[in-house]
């Protein structure tokens, strides 16, 4: 395989067309996953001294935060995680925790505060840290971040804190968060699951997701090339904050000129279905849990019967969803594996289908919106004093 070519286009056209480091940053995750994993092998003890004490405290509260898709990392972990550790893990977005902080945070609740932020620059993620250490009696920081040099990085540095700094490359220098959502939502998932753990499946995973990439790039690239004017993505449990991940990269890289909408399987029937219409697409996440995947097969068999929306697709870990080829984008080599572990090649084709939406309507992917209202770190924010 050339290495000027990224998602089929070669280098000159990318940089031409705008599109060069959001291509190369969608086709470098599998590489990035497996580095992430080698860090974190090559951190191991300090990341286990870190949290094994924590970890003991069964009245411990652990919240993930991040803004925007840094904050939908935490949805997609916060049920896993929850059960795998028996603790209280809460997914809430710095954007909450700054503008109510008194609602959010229990002052005598033993508390690690675990921060994402490709930047770690955002005035969300530095304001939520500041008021959790004022706060909160006994806080410990987690700091995951794609830059060394962010303001978010010093938290974790402290006698009460530890801070990952994912590989450099990791720090995408495109608008739309890809290699940094992936790659910060493994840290987390390795750190808390076991990075031992995480070392006997990494290859399966950076496989799956390589192989997504190289089967299903001409097939998204047809699917954009369609028009769709609304695009719903729906997941179950831990999928759903992929679902609203997936919504968000659709938005960002057409600068808002697609409609986009995130649910559940089960929760899309209460009122939302009325956004399908004959130019809606809807994508299905599929979970390998066969009672929950029961759930997605009857909104799978639904949306056929309804015969409203223009094209049903579905990506899954399973063979036999009975879909057209192209509307079956399947996982290989993760039929047996926990929910978890498909986020990361799941992700791979709503990002690669956002990638040339923006290109069919005439857009820079690196740099979507052009009247720079909406920037890759957020600007105009004013953090208050609180009294």
């Amino acid at each position: 395989m050339r290495d000027d070519i990224f998602l089929g286009l070669d280098e000159a056209e990318l940089e031409r067309r705008g599109g060069l480091w959001t291509a190369r940053e969608i086709v470098q995750q599998p590489a990035m996953l497996r580095e992430t994993q080698a860090l974190l092998m090559g951190h191991r003890a300090r990341i286990e001294a870190f949290l094994a004490p924590l970890l003991a405290q069964p009245g411990l509260r652990i919240i993930l935060t991040g803004a925007g898709t840094s904050a939908f990392i935490g949805q997609c972990l916060a049920p896993v995680l929850a059960s795998r550790l028996g603790r209280r893990v809460e997914a809430i977005p710095t954007t909450d925790l700054v503008c109510a902080p008194q609602l959010y945070f229990e002052a005598d609740t033993p508390t690690v505060l675990v921060s994402f932020g490709r930047s770690g620059n955002s005035p969300e993620s530095v304001a939520a840290a500041q008021l959790a250490d004022r706060l909160v009696t006994t806080l410990h920081h987690l700091v995951i971040t794609c830059n060394a040099e962010g303001a978010l990085a010093a938290y974790g540095q402290g006698a009460r804190g530890l801070t990952i700094d994912l590989p450099e490359a990791t720090h995408d220098r495109g608008f739309a968060m890809t290699s940094s959502f992936s790659c910060m939502t493994y840290a987390a998932l390795a750190v808390f699951s076991g990075v031992t753990t995480m070392e006997a499946r990494i290859e399966a995973i950076a496989r799956a997701t390589e192989r997504v990439v190289v089967d299903y790039t001409a097939v998204m690239r047809a699917v954009a090339a369609e028009g769709y004017e609304r695009v719903v993505y729906l997941g179950s449990h831990i999928f759903q904050g992929l679902a609203r991940e997936a919504g968000l990269k659709l938005l960002e890289l057409t600068n808002g000129a697609l409609v986009t909408m995130f649910d559940s399987p089960l929760g899309f029937r209460h009122g939302p279905k009325t956004i399908v219409n004959g130019r809606t697409l809807v994508v299905v996440f599929f979970s390998n849990n066969a009672y929950t995947r029961s759930y997605d097969f009857d909104l799978l068999g639904e949306l056929q019967r309804d015969n409203d929306a223009a094209r049903v697709v579905a990506i899954t870990a399973q063979d036999g969803l009975g879909l057209p080829s192209d509307d079956e984008i399947t996982v290989q080599g993760l039929k047996d594996a926990d929910d978890a572990e498909l986020l990361f090649p799941y992700v791979v084709a709503p990002q690669i289908f956002a990638f040339f939406a923006s290109l069919r309507l005439g857009l820079t992917p690196d740099k979507p919106n052009t009247s720079g209202t909406v920037n890759r770190v957020v600007q105009g924010v004013r953090i208050h004093e609180l009294g």
